[in-house]
C-alpha cells in the first residue's frame, strides 16, 4: 500500500484530500503543522509528501527544505499544493527542493493524476 503524509493546516481540506487517497487505497497520515510534518515524514518514511505552504510553526519552504537536505528523507518526492502561486512562491518551492506544484484550489481529478504518477501507480 502506497503512503502520504499530508500536510495541511486546514482540516477541511485535509479531510477531503485524505478521503480521496483513502478511496484510491493510498495510506495517509495528516500533519497540521510544519514541526508534526517533518516528524510525520521521517517517521513514516512515506512514499509522497502532500505540503501546504502557509502552515503554523514551520512554513512550507522550510519543511520541504529540511526534508530534502536530511538524508532520511531527500527522496521523498515533495508535491506543494497552494494558493502562493505567484512566480516568487513557485521559484522558493522548488529551490527548497519541490518537486511538483499544484495551486488551490485544485482541480481534484487533475490532482488525482498527477499524485498518481508519484506515487507510480
Amino acid at each position: 500500500m502506497k503512503k502520504v503524509v499530508l500536510i495541511e493546516d486546514s482540516k477541511t481540506l485535509a479531510g477531503a484530500l485524505k478521503g480521496a487517497l483513502e478511496i484510491e487505497g493510498i495510506s495517509v497520515v495528516w500533519a497540521s503543522d510544519g514541526v508534526q510534518g517533518v516528524a510525520a515524514a521521517k517517521r513514516e518514511k512515506p512514499d509522497l509528501v502532500l505540503l501546504d505552504l502557509m502552515l503554523p510553526k514551520l512554513s512550507g519552504f522550510e519543511v520541504c527544505k529540511l526534508l530534502k537536505t536530511d538524508n532520511s528523507t531527500w527522496r521523498i518526492p515533495v508535491v506543494i499544493m497552494s494558493t502562493l502561486v505567484d512566480e516568487e512562491s513557485r521559484l522558493r518551492a522548488t529551490e527548497a527542493g519541490a518537486d511538483y506544484f499544484i495551486p488551490k484550489p485544485y482541480d481534484l481529478a487533475a490532482s488525482m493524476a498527477e499524485i498518481k504518477k508519484y506515487l507510480k501507480m
